[in-house]
């Protein structure tokens, strides 16, 4: 899908920069796809400790063997 987004030179410069792309488009395709991973991994961890999963919590037993 194609938009039309507004953002300063200096801020698209950084944006390229920090994606290592060298292209707009790219850039900001990954840049809105690492927000998304980010929000939702930050609701898994808000959801994990408000205890909504059945998970056991892990035991220094359970460290250590990898699991």
């Amino acid at each position: 899908m194609k938009i039309t987004v507004e953002l300063d030179d200096a801020t698209m410069n950084e944006l390229m920069a920090v994606t290592n792309e060298h292209k707009k488009g790219p850039a900001v395709a990954q840049a809105v796809s690492e927000f998304l991973k980010r929000k939702k991994a930050k609701e898994f961890g808000r959801l994990l400790m408000e205890g909504a999963f059945d998970y056991p919590a892990p035991t220094a037993e359970t460290e250590r063997q990898g699991y």
